[in-house]
């Protein structure tokens, strides 16, 4: 195994672990990551000594450690994504006039982490700092949509992940399976009245250099109004995955 493939599975491991809400077990990590038993086992060990891992024995699971918080806390100060997207949501508010946000994946949540409230709009619901479902909200799907199959299915193990609002939205694995399929087919995620009702929104995914998903790029509106906002909303995302190295 060369430096490369060695640094892309280690990378894949840690995106993993930091993807979910608690520790995880050694077979959960393999099928995740599609890696040998053996192979997880020695990155593991690898991080363990370097302190970006934690092994709990008693459970025979794996958690981040305070290591890669370090690595989380200095991204949280250089705030890229932040800086570099501020600009396209405030050129998306101008042309379309409705309120656009960006979120990133934390465990089965999305984060808020940046947002643009169109003149006279109200405040929404998601605010910066809030974090709501990922499978309820347009820009939770847009991601889940680009993420690798075993990963969503990784996320939602049973029936018991998926938190309900409003009494809509789906709730099983097939479900959500449903929803991100029509949403890659499209180039775009919607919701309508599942995170606040009498409210919509679109969005679509930002992509990195290795063409996985940061951010999901949305604009919510009353349900009432005219939606054609699709458009626009993929070309902000596709603005802001090339300005971030992804495919252009």
């Amino acid at each position: 195994m060369g430096q490369v493939p060695a640094a892309t599975r280690t990378l894949q491991v840690l995106r993993f672990l930091a993807s979910q809400p608690d520790p995880v077990s050694l077979d959960r990590i393999t099928r995740a990551c599609g890696l040998p038993r053996s192979t997880a086992y020695h990155l593991l060990g690898a991080m363990i000594e370097e302190g970006f891992v934690v092994h709990l024995p008693e459970e025979h699971r794996y958690g981040l450690g305070v290591a890669a918080f370090e690595v989380g806390s200095g991204f949280s100060r250089q705030e890229p994504l932040q800086r570099i997207s501020r600009r396209t949501l405030a050129d998306l508010v101008d042309r379309t006039g409705h309120t656009a946000h960006l979120a990133v994946l934390h465990g089965r949540d999305v984060l808020y982490v940046v947002e643009e409230r169109a003149p006279g709009r109200p405040p929404l619901v998601t605010d910066v700092g809030v974090r709501l479902p990922a499978h309820l909200t347009a820009s939770g799907r847009a991601i889940l949509s680009a993420l690798p199959a075993a990963q969503v299915r990784a996320l939602y193990p049973d029936a018991s992940a998926f938190v309900d609002r409003h009494g809509t939205g789906p709730r099983t694995l097939s479900a959500l399976r449903a929803v991100l399929s029509e949403t890659r087919r499209r180039g775009h995620a919607t919701e309508s009245g599942e995170v606040t009702p009498g409210l919509a929104s679109v969005a679509a995914p930002v992509l990195d250099h290795n063409q996985h998903p940061v951010a999901g790029l949305a604009v919510t509106f009353a349900e009432d109004e005219p939606e054609g906002l699709a458009a626009e909303v993929r070309r902000a995302a596709a603005a802001l995955t090339r300005r971030l190295g992804g495919p252009g």
